[in-house]
């Protein structure tokens, strides 16, 4: 019975809301021209658990996929595919069409060798096909209110309460635990030590973070992935803009209506 209650939350928050999002969307043929195998997309979601991660995450992104090129291209999803973990289906692999029509950012990891890469995607392409347990109705049943009144501090621990696989599928554990994989860093924790040679310089020593804390908009801000805007990759020329007249208080009254 858990298991069906489960199911019928996760449909529900997966439905999509009307106006759930003000931002300029991304034509597909500009993410294809961009990305690169390893790279983030991040995906602003125009979906009811959308808009609550949104919230509690404080950021414009509520979900995160790994951009695998045709990498598994005969599970589906073309030769543009992406990998991530879905409230639904579990682990998937899913065109770049999926998106269309909505507002992206690409993160792409700087410095990463071939053998690197590969591994990386090698690691998310392993877990294909891994479901997750809804029966765990509490870790579904907290995104029903679209903005719970919890405080600032305590919002991105909720992300991570409960101890449901759902909770997993929601966050960015997958891609998280992807990079680590390889070690590559995210935003981990940072503490200077000394070395126990002559004049004790000081370096920098890095301790990953637990994956399941790991959320979207982690990527936006790590200060180790660059960001990539794809209308800004593709020639971008503010003299080709065709503009209109300047705007009304009209205008101006609806666009806030």
């Amino acid at each position: 019975m858990l298991e069906g209650i489960g199911k019928w939350l996760s449909r529900y928050l997966s439905q999509p809301l009307k106006s759930a999002s003000i931002q300029a969307p991304v034509e597909i043929e500009q993410l294809r021209a961009c990305m690169k195998p390893g790279d983030v997309l991040l995906i602003d979601g125009n979906t009811r658990i959308s808009t609550a991660i949104k919230y509690l995450t404080q950021s414009t992104w509520s979900h995160a996929a790994l951009y695998v090129g045709n990498a598994c291209e005969e599970v589906g999803g073309g030769p543009y595919g992406l990998i991530e973990a879905d409230i639904n289906d579990g682990v998937r692999r899913v065109g770049l069409e999926t998106y269309a029509g909505q507002h992206c950012r690409i993160c792409r990891p700087v410095g990463l060798g071939p053998e690197e890469r590969q591994a990386l995607i090698d690691y998310a392409t392993q877990r294909l096909g891994n479901c997750y347990d809804l029966r765990n109705v509490i870790d579904l049943v907290r995104y029903l209110m679209p903005t719970p009144p919890v405080p600032v501090h305590w919002r991105r621990k909720m992300l991570a309460l409960g101890s449901g696989d759902p909770t997993r599928a929601i966050c960015s554990t997958l891609i998280a635990e992807a990079f680590q994989s390889i070690r590559y860093p995210i935003l981990p924790r940072i503490a200077v030590a000394q070395s126990l040679g002559p004049g004790h310089q000081e370096f920098e020593v890095l301790y990953p973070r637990h994956f399941s804390y790991f959320v979207p908009r982690d990527f936006d801000v790590s200060p180790y992935f660059l960001i990539i805007k794809p209308t800004l990759d593709i020639n971008f020329d503010h003299r080709q803009l065709i503009w209109g007249g300047e705007p009304s208080m009209s205008s101006l009254k609806n666009e806030a209506g």
